[in-house]
């Protein structure tokens, strides 16, 4: 049987792959930190899986970590632009130096496979859309440069050792278990949980600016199948991960306020400094490749993630 380390296992994503991979009988080794994630996310299934409480800017642990493991699904980042922005130099060491680290370790150890979390935000504000691997990235701020610098050290360890790695490029994933009260959160989870309370959520800009959110099941099925894909298909390449489709703020926030019965408008800001304004991605290549195609679409992701938080807020 393979045995499968994610790292940031307890925060959003990871959680949700840990879960998939324990419910299919997978020999599953977690990592995190607790930086971001939370024990509640693996509290069901702790008792099925080897945790490891470690840091990937600890490059021992990390090594420890991928001792007798066959692949890595690299999930672990310190996220979002606007943290990047207010303090690069941890989100760096967070995200770059932790990457090398998995990287060294995942040679060192002989492991099969790494797939990397990376991020939309590399293709930056350039005209185009769709967004397709094909484009030149222009990353704005730190945290996109970060991730990109991860996608060339993956490709980089493909090309000169062999290890063979996937890119994933998330486009906006939201859903269940995301942090909704933080500086940092996801705007969909925070829009849920300021309209929850009554409150009155805040969007930054005029609100037509659009994204390709993606629910998070839609992320774990494009791991699960970026990992068993042959490698001739897949290995040193990026792919797009999203729905292919685009939902402006101002539209989300009106299926979100109809779902939870909220009578209030929104407030608009100045934008923030580093945000992309648009997202819109081609997912040809990940059909191609592997397989890919969305599972659940927006408004049913929007559905399932408001009913999780109307249950989990109310315990």
């Amino acid at each position: 049987m393979a045995t499968y380390l994610i790292t940031g296992a307890a925060g959003f994503i990871g959680s949700h792959l840990t879960h998939a991979l324990v419910s299919r009988g997978d020999k599953v080794r977690a990592f995190d930190n607790f930086l971001t994630g939370s024990r509640r996310n693996l509290a069901q299934i702790l008792h099925r899986i080897e945790f490891h409480e470690g840091d990937l800017r600890d490059a021992a642990a990390v090594n420890r970590a991928c001792e007798g493991v066959d692949y890595i699904l690299h999930q672990a980042a310190l996220p979002s632009v606007p943290r990047s922005v207010k303090d690069p130099r941890t989100s760096h060491e967070c995200n770059l130096d932790g990457t090398f680290n998995v990287l060294e370790g995942a040679r060192a150890n002989g492991v099969r496979r790494v797939v990397y979390a990376a991020s939309s935000s590399a293709y930056g504000n350039q005209p185009g859309f769709p967004r397709h691997e094909g484009m030149t990235p222009q990353p704005i701020a730190p945290y996109p440069v970060q991730k990109l610098a991860g996608e060339l050290y993956m490709q980089s360890y493909w090309r000169v050792y062999g290890l063979e790695t996937v890119c994933l490029r998330y486009f906006n994933i939201f859903g269940p278990r995301q942090v909704p009260d933080s500086p940092y959160s996801g705007v969909m989870a925070k829009f849920i949980l300021q309209m929850m309370r009554g409150e009155q959520p805040a969007i930054f800009g005029d609100g037509e600016q659009g994204r390709d959110f993606t629910y998070i099941d839609n992320a774990v099925s494009a791991n699960l199948l970026a990992m068993a894909a042959p490698a001739e298909k897949v290995a040193g390449r990026v792919f797009n991960v999203a729905c292919g489709e685009r939902h402006t703020l101002n539209e989300t926030f009106r299926v979100l306020a109809s779902l939870l019965s909220f009578s209030g408008e929104p407030s608009y800001g100045p934008v923030r400094a580093g945000d992309v304004r648009d997202s819109l991605a081609d997912v040809t290549a990940a059909q191609e490749a592997f397989g890919y195609k969305p599972i659940v679409g927006f408004e049913e992701g929007l559905r399932r993630t408001v009913a999780w938080y109307l249950d989990t807020m109310s315990q």
